[in-house]
Order: structure tokens, then sequence, then C-alpha cells
């Protein structure tokens, strides 16, 4: 058995080389944070056959080609921070708070389509200056959406459309105070 193993090595390490150039790749086109990036550099590493190099270089689908699916029934849905935000999301929730928080987001999309299915729970959505809002696809039972343009909106930047369903929440939408 250590014949085979030292038969195999060289092309495993071969194999090796290319799975860390893939993966730095990766890391440059903004499919894996750097986080991502040192645990699967340390999975190539320590690899010892050819379906844990495999493993540790499966990439996730490009970001382009992804949307954001959340749901849940109790608790918050919170987003905040520097988090990408993909061209598409669904946020579905029973009795959730939902704090979305676009402020310092990266965007992949000029256009973002987001869908709100909330049936009790409030939910709360903070823009970056320079974005427009559209919510004339979201019906809303008990209370209507609270939201005031900035004075000085411009119309050229990006846009989110909103739509869904809400049944008895309050969608309060603003933007980042300077």
């Amino acid at each position: 058995m250590t014949s085979d193993f030292a038969e195999l090595l060289p092309q495993l390490e071969s194999e090796r080389d290319i799975a860390l150039r893939r993966l730095q790749d990766a890391f440059a086109q903004g499919q894996l944070t750097s986080s991502e990036l040192d645990q699967r550099l340390h999975l190539a590493l320590t690899a010892r056959d050819r379906d844990q190099l495999v493993a540790a270089t499966a990439l996730p689908v490009p970001f382009d080609d992804r949307s954001l699916a959340i749901v849940a029934r109790r608790g918050t849905i919170r987003r905040r921070g520097p988090w990408r935000v993909p061209r598409v999301m669904r946020i579905e929730s029973d009795y959730s708070k939902v704090d979305l928080d676009f402020s310092r987001a990266v965007f992949e999309s000029p256009t973002v389509d987001l869908e709100l299915q909330l049936r009790f729970g409030p939910a709360r959505i903070i823009l970056p200056a320079n974005t427009v809002v559209d919510l004339d696809g979201l019906q809303s039972d008990w209370k209507q959406p609270r939201y005031t343009p900035p004075r000085h909106s411009t119309m050229s930047g990006r846009l989110i459309r909103i739509h869904g369903a809400m049944e008895y929440g309050r969608l309060r939408i603003r933007h980042r105070r300077r």
C-alpha cells in the first residue's frame, strides 16, 4: 500500500497545485472570503487523497447566478455591515422581526428584487443615499409602508424593487443618515 501511495503522490501534488491556483483565483474574483480561502487552502494542503482535494475546491455557484432566501418563523432576521446583496432576495417570516441594513452592503447588481412575505413581524430597511425604491408590487393588509424619499434624491442610483405581501406588520424604510 505504501508503494501505491508513493506512485500517486506526484499526481496528487500536481492536482494540489492546480487546486491552490483555483482557490486563489476564486478569492480574487470574490467567490470566497479571506476566511473561506484560509480554510480551503488548509484543507487542500492537508488532503490525503483526491476526494478530499475535490471537497476542498468545490466552489459555490458564481454569485451573479445566486439568489438569497431567508426563512424564519421566530426571532430576528438581520443583515448589517458589509454583506453581499444578490440580485434576487426573498425574506419569509411568520413572527420574526426583519432588519436589513443595506447602507454598507456590496451590491452585485444595480437592481435588486426584494420579495417580502411577512405575516406578523415588523420590518426595517436602511438604504444608501443613492438608492431608488419601488414599492408598487408590495401588498399590505394592515398598515401601509412608511417611506419618505430623501429631499435631494437623484434618480440615478441603484433600484430596489420591493414586492410581496405583508399581513400584520409594518415596513419602515429610510435612507442612511449622513
